[in-house]
């Protein structure tokens, strides 16, 4: 034990150096923009204004603002480079290893084909970038020198206005080429020939979303018009659907155009396919989904209005596991996706081996609050109303630990909290068991609370709380008053 804890010690002795090591060259670089930007003023009383604004602590700004005119003054193909490359770093979804990112800059947007030969090299890259940019050796992914760069890059007009739209049309371009589109899904491609797919394929459309041009909606309709056929519907599925048993990437040509916009709700992209003569909008894919599922799955409002204005789309047709797409908007708490189903009299059946759960009990046991209150606001909806085991939505609830709603539920008359489950468990016994203390306190804070209430056994929530150690939980109902820790 000893020597274990020698072993961790010095193992977050090493990390905690590394990061200090990291801090340091981070703040080195950063004292080395400071020197350069002074330096580069033409006389003396430039340089001490420099100074003094960088002293009081206003030139940070400043001086990426400075390095990025260096950049830019490089003229070319190096302001080209050393730009793009500040834009894909400081706008992509996830930190971009060193040939992603080569390989992204060499991409002409549009082109049929990849050129091998326009992929710059890191070395040249980091040249380009004047200093801004560094590479993590261990991780192989490419950073900024220093956090505040980050935001700076993130607002500076020059990138920000044009950077989702570009990425889009890059990463499109890129899936949309003859080498990509020529792969094969079985057996899946060595990611060395073609590392930027790893990116592109999961991402485009994220950019896609945000800022739609022109030239990505025509790449993206190109690319969707035979997605199931396509190496990145693999990738993409296995994101998103990452339970998708494998012997279903057999049926992935199921996976159409339709399910893929609907995936990223690319509103326009829905609708153009949609006009697409033989288009099935109730086609199930092969994770199970039609193109309304994974629009109320991922809560795209606006996909999903379209798919209702389609007469012939199934409303409360149920994926691979029963979950209708009211349901996943319910479960996932997309407020706007559940409004817009129920207003079109979508309802929950219910499902064979879902314990008698009603769309409440859901929204109560993953902490939708949002999703509560819509389903509480209507008349059809119990409040109170057990499954098969006698849990009501407050026990799940408590039992989960969503304080939030917890107090919503007890907020109406209709609600019992002391509705015990088949094993005579009530609301405060869960919270007690699992330590949730804000819901012990809001729970005995409602006078008829019963704390002292056992269950079949003769367990109270007091017992639970000691055995499972909840010094909280106890202390709320240690009071004379309230209970004693009698045993089973």
């Amino acid at each position: 034990m000893i020597f274990r804890k020698c072993r961790l010690n010095q193992r977050h002795r090493g990390s905690h150096l590394k990061l200090s090591a990291d801090r340091y060259k981070s703040r080195f670089l950063l004292v080395s923009l400071n020197i350069d930007a002074v330096l580069q003023e033409t006389t003396i009383h430039r340089r001490r204004q420099k100074l003094n604004a960088m002293t009081d602590g206003l030139g940070l700004s400043d001086v990426f603002g400075a390095m990025l005119d260096r950049i830019k003054g490089q003229g070319g193909e190096k302001s080209r480079l050393g730009m793009a490359a500040l834009m894909w770093i400081s706008h992509s979804e996830r930190p971009l290893k060193a040939n992603e990112l080569c390989h992204a800059l060499a991409v002409e947007i549009g082109s049929p084909r990849l050129n091998s030969d326009n992929v710059p090299s890191m070395g040249t890259l980091l040249a380009c970038c004047q200093g801004l940019v560094a590479v993590d050796r261990e991780a192989s992914t490419v950073r900024l020198i220093h956090f505040t760069l980050q935001e700076y890059l993130r607002v500076h007009p020059e990138l920000s206005s044009i950077a989702h739209s570009t990425m889009a049309e890059t990463c499109l371009s890129y899936l949309n080429s003859q080498q990509v589109k020529a792969l094969s899904t079985s057996p899946f491609p060595d990611p060395q020939g073609t590392p930027f797919l790893e990116y592109s394929s999961p991402y485009w459309g994220v950019h896609a979303q945000r800022d739609l041009s022109d030239c990505a909606k025509s790449l993206a309709l190109k690319l969707l018009s035979d997605y199931g056929n396509h190496i990145s519907t693999k990738i993409l599925l296995e994101r998103h659907s990452p339970y998708l048993h494998k012997t279903n990437f057999d049926k992935l040509s199921l996976f159409g155009g339709p399910h893929c916009a609907s995936v990223f709700g690319i509103v326009e992209v829905v609708a153009s396919l949609l006009e697409v003569e033989g288009c099935d909008i109730n086609q199930i894919d092969c994770a199970g989904n039609t193109p309304l599922v994974w629009a109320a799955l991922n809560g795209h409002e606006e996909v999903v209005r379209i798919l209702l204005e389609r007469g012939n789309v199934s409303l409360d047709k149920p994926d691979v596991y029963g979950r209708t797409p009211l349901l996943l908007g319910v479960k996932n708490g997309h407020e706007g996706v559940v409004k817009i189903l129920l207003g079109r009299g979508c309802i929950w059946p219910g499902r064979p081996g879902n314990c008698g759960q009603t769309l409440l009990h859901c929204a109560a046991e993953y902490g939708h609050e949002g999703v509560v209150k819509i389903l509480l606001g209507r008349d059809d909806v119990d409040p109170d109303k057990p499954d098969v085991y006698g849990r009501t939505p407050l026990y799940c609830a408590s039992w989960s630990g969503n304080e939030g709603v917890v107090k919503i539920l007890l907020g109406r008359e209709d609600v019992n909290p002391n509705k015990p489950d088949l094993y005579d468990q009530t609301p405060l016994y869960c919270a007690a068991w699992y330590g949730h203390e804000g819901v012990v306190k809001a729970l005995l804070t409602r006078g008829d609370v019963n704390p002292d209430k056992p269950d079949n056994l003769g367990r109270t929530p007091l017992w639970w709380a000691f055995k499972n150690g909840h010094a909280g939980v106890i202390a709320l109902l240690q009071p004379p008053e309230f209970a004693t820790p009698n045993a089973a």
